[in-house]
C-alpha cells in the first residue's frame, strides 16, 4: 500500500510541477510578441489488475501543447498582409495629395499667373514692363513644374529606396525562418516532443514577412515550413531560403524591379505576382499613381509648351519680326525636350528608335480663332521588334496597340501626338520603352533668348487690312487671323469692289458667305452666292471677316502690318488658351487637366484612407480571435497558479501520509 501510494503521490507531484512551469512560461512571455499560450497535457498511467479490480497507478504528462489553430493564425497573416499594403500606400499617396493640392505650392496659382501676364499684354502690346511681367510670369509657371516634377522625382527615388530595404528585410526573415526550420526538426528529432518557442518564434517570423509581402505557409510532415509568395514561388523550402534581388530594372534603369537570385543570374520577377505587404503597396503606389501622376503633370507642360509655341509663332514681335523673317524672330516661347526613349538593357541587336512630338491640331477655318488642341496621353509606350524587322507599338496604360508595321522608318501617330523615328530595327524581342513626358516638366523653360529681350514677344499679327479714306460703302473686312503655314510673302495686295465681286486677289482664296456655303477659286471673288452675302475671305493661311456692301471703286489693301506696336492680337489669342479646350482633343483644357489630376489622386487618397480604417478592424477582429486561443490571461494564468499549487500540496500530502501508513506498519513489526 505504501508503495503504491508513494508512486501515485510523485507522479501527482510531477504533473503539479510542469502545470506549474507552464503557467510560470505563460505568465513571463504574456508580452511576448507571437507567443502561443501553453498547457499541459496528461493522461492517466496503466492501472494494475487485482482482484477488487483495477487499481490506478497515478498520472503522466503526455505533452506541453501550444494553443495554436492553422486557421486563426492564417487568418491574421492576411489582415496583417492586406493592413500593410493599404498602410504604406495611404501614406505614399497623401504625399503627393498634399503637394498637388496645395493653394499655395500647386500648379494653380503659376497657371493663372502666368496669363494674367499674357492679357496685361494683350491689353497694352507696347509696354516693356507688361512684357517683363509676363516673362516673369512665365518663368514662375516652368520653374513650378520643375519644383513639381523634382517632388515626384524624389518620391521615386524613395521609393526605390524602400523597395531595395524591403527586399533586405524579406532575404533577412526567409534565412531565419529557414534556419529555425532546420532547428525545428533537430529538436523534434532529438526528443519527440514539439518545441513550441521555435514554433512559435517561426510564426511570429511568417507575421512580420507579411508585413513586408504576401506569402503562403505549406506545413510539411516533418514539421517544417514551406513558404511561397506571388503565384507559387517558393521562397523558403526547408532549411534553403531563396534570395530576392532589388536591381535595376532591364526595361528602364531609373526603377528598381525585385528579382530572384538564380545560378544563371538574376531573374526579374513580373510585378503583378508581388502583392500584399508594404512592398505590394510599393509597386502599386508606383505604378497607379507616382507614374501616373508624373506623366500626366509632364503631359499638361507638353500641351501647354506645344499650344503656346504654335500661337506665338503666328505672331509678330514688336520689331516687325514674323515667322517668315528668319533667324531674327522668336516663334518658340517655351522649349520642352523630346520624348526619352529607354532601350531594354537584355537588347541584343543595334536597333535605334527615336521620338518626337508632334505639333498641336491647328484651329479650323474660316475663323481660325478656336485654339490650338493636342491628343497627348498620359502614359508611356513600349516599342517592340519581332522577327524579320516587324515592330509594333503598345500605348502601356491600357496596353493597347496602336500601330505595328515592318522596317525602318517614320511612324506618326495623330490620335497620340506623337511621331517614332525607326531609324534601324531591332533583333527579335528587342524593346524600347518610350517615356514621352520623363523629362518635359523638370526641364521645360522660357526660350533664353525671349527671356533676355522681351521685345521678341510676339504680341501682335503679322499682317493688317488699311480701308481706303476714299472708300464710300458700308463693307468692312476684319484685321484678320493667321494659321500654321501662313505667308505673308505675297502683301501687299489690293482688292477693288466692282458691282458684282472683290478683283485684283492674286492666288487662290477660299470664299464663305453667311449661310455657311465655301467656294475655293482664283481671280474675282463673287460678292454673293444666290442670295447669301460674302461673310469671310481666306488666303495664304490669312482669314479676314467681312461685312456689309461695297461701293463699286472702294479699295481694301492687305499688308504686312509694319510698326504696329500697340497691336495685340495674337496676345489676344494666346492669352485665350487659357479657357480654351486645348488637351485631350479638344475636350480639356489646362485647368481642368490639372484638377482632374489632384482630384484623382485625392480620389485615390480618400479611398487608401478608408479601406485603411476598414482593414484595421478586421486585424483587430483576427487579432482577437487569435488571441481567444493563443493569447495569455493573466487572470487565468493565476487561477491556474493556485490550482496547481494546491494539486502540489495535495500530492505532497499524499507522500506524508504514505510515510506515516509505513512507519505505522513498520512500528507493529
Amino acid at each position: 500500500m505504501g508503495t503504491g501510494l508513494f508512486s501515485i503521490g510523485v507522479s501527482g507531484i510531477k504533473a503539479a510541477q510542469m502545470g506549474l512551469l507552464a503557467t510560470e512560461h505563460n505568465i513571463v512571455n504574456a508580452d511576448t510578441p507571437g507567443y502561443s499560450r501553453q498547457a499541459t497535457v496528461q493522461a492517466t498511467n496503466v492501472s494494475v489488475g487485482s482482484g477488487a479490480g483495477s487499481i490506478g497507478q497515478g498520472v503522466r504528462i503526455l505533452t506541453v501543447k501550444r494553443m495554436y489553430d492553422d486557421f486563426l493564425s492564417e487568418r491574421l497573416n492576411t489582415a496583417q498582409t492586406s493592413l500593410s499594403q493599404m498602410d504604406t500606400l495611404h501614406t505614399q499617396l497623401s504625399q503627393i495629395d498634399n503637394m498637388l493640392a496645395d493653394p499655395n505650392a500647386g500648379l494653380s496659382p503659376a497657371l493663372q499667373e502666368f496669363f494674367s501676364g499674357a492679357q496685361k499684354v494683350a491689353a497694352d502690346p507696347s509696354s516693356l514692363p507688361a512684357r517683363q511681367t509676363m516673362i516673369s510670369t512665365s518663368q514662375t509657371l516652368t520653374s513650378r513644374f520643375q519644383v513639381l516634377d523634382g517632388r515626384l522625382s524624389e518620391l521615386a527615388d524613395q521609393t526605390n529606396g524602400r523597395i531595395a530595404s524591403a527586399v533586405s528585410a524579406i532575404n533577412g526573415y526567409s534565412a531565419q525562418i529557414a534556419e529555425l526550420n532546420d532547428r525545428v526538426l533537430l529538436a523534434q528529432g532529438a526528443y519527440g516532443q514539439p518545441p513550441n518557442d521555435l514554433m512559435d518564434q517561426r510564426d511570429q517570423l511568417v507575421n512580420e514577412l507579411n508585413k513586408l509581402v504576401k506569402v503562403s505557409v505549406n506545413e510539411n510532415s516533418d514539421g517544417t515550413y514551406n513558404v511561397f509568395f506571388g503565384n507559387g514561388q517558393q521562397l523558403v523550402g526547408g532549411s534553403r531560403a531563396a534570395e530576392l534581388t532589388a536591381q535595376a530594372s532591364s526595361a528602364d534603369l531609373t526603377r528598381i524591379a525585385v528579382g530572384l537570385k538564380t545560378p544563371g543570374g538574376a531573374q526579374e520577377l513580373p510585378e503583378s505576382m508581388i502583392t500584399g505587404g508594404e512592398l505590394g503597396g510599393l509597386l502599386q503606389f508606383r505604378n497607379d499613381s507616382l507614374n501616373v501622376a508624373k506623366n500626366e503633370l509632364g503631359r499638361i507642360a507638353t500641351s501647354l509648351a506645344l499650344t503656346f509655341n504654335a500661337q506665338h509663332e503666328l505672331g509678330q514681335d514688336l520689331m516687325g519680326n514674323i515667322a517668315e523673317d528668319g533667324n531674327a524672330f522668336v516663334g518658340e516661347y517655351f522649349t520642352v525636350p523630346n520624348p526619352v526613349v529607354v532601350p531594354n538593357s537584355r537588347n541584343s541587336g543595334v536597333g535605334a528608335v527615336s521620338a518626337s512630338f508632334l505639333p498641336p491640331v491647328a484651329p479650323g477655318g474660316p475663323a481660325y480663332d478656336s485654339g490650338f488642341q493636342t491628343n497627348l496621353k498620359t502614359s508611356d509606350y513600349q516599342v517592340t521588334f519581332a522577327a524579320g524587322g516587324a515592330y509594333s507599338v503598345t500605348r502601356m496604360s491600357d496596353k493597347q496597340v496602336v500601330a505595328n508595321g515592318v522596317g525602318a522608318g517614320t511612324i506618326d501617330l495623330p490620335g497620340e501626338g506623337l511621331s517614332f523615328d525607326i531609324a534601324t530595327v531591332g533583333a527579335n524581342g528587342d524593346r524600347f520603352i518610350v517615356k514621352p513626358y520623363g523629362e518635359t516638366a523638370g526641364s521645360m523653360e522660357v526660350n533664353s533668348r525671349i527671356a533676355a529681350d522681351p521685345r521678341l514677344v510676339a504680341a501682335a499679327a503679322p499682317m493688317r487690312v488699311v480701308k481706303e479714306s476714299f472708300n464710300t460703302g458700308s463693307m468692312t473686312i476684319a484685321q484678320g487671323v493667321t494659321t500654321v503655314g501662313y505667308s505673308a510673302a505675297g502683301l501687299p495686295q489690293t482688292l477693288t469692289a466692282s458691282a458684282a465681286s472683290l478683283n485684283g486677289l492674286a492666288g487662290n482664296w477660299t470664299a464663305t458667305y453667311a449661310d455657311g456655303t465655301t467656294v475655293a477659286g482664283s481671280g474675282n471673288i463673287a460678292l454673293t452666292n444666290g442670295a447669301s452675302a460674302l461673310s469671310n475671305v481666306e488666303f495664304s493661311g490669312m482669314s479676314f471677316k467681312v461685312a456689309g456692301v461695297p461701293d463699286v471703286g472702294d479699295q481694301f489693301t492687305f499688308d504686312r502690318n509694319d510698326g504696329a506696336v500697340q497691336d495685340g492680337r495674337n496676345a489676344v489669342l494666346f492669352a485665350n488658351l487659357q479657357m480654351q479646350k486645348t488637351m485631350d482633343g479638344g475636350t480639356a483644357s489646362y485647368q481642368s487637366s490639372y484638377s482632374k489630376l489632384v482630384a484623382d489622386n485625392g480620389i485615390q487618397t480618400r479611398e487608401a484612407k478608408v479601406r485603411l480604417a476598414a482593414q484595421e478592424t478586421v486585424l483587430n477582429q483576427a487579432q482577437s480571435a487569435r488571441d481567444s486561443l493563443s493569447g495569455v490571461n493573466l487572470d487565468e494564468e493565476a487561477a491556474n497558479m493556485m490550482k496547481y499549487q494546491q494539486a502540489y500540496q495535495a500530492a505532497a500530502k499524499v507522500l506524508a501520509i504514505g510515510g506515516t501508513l509505513f512507519e505505522t506498519l513498520l512500528s507493529i513489526s
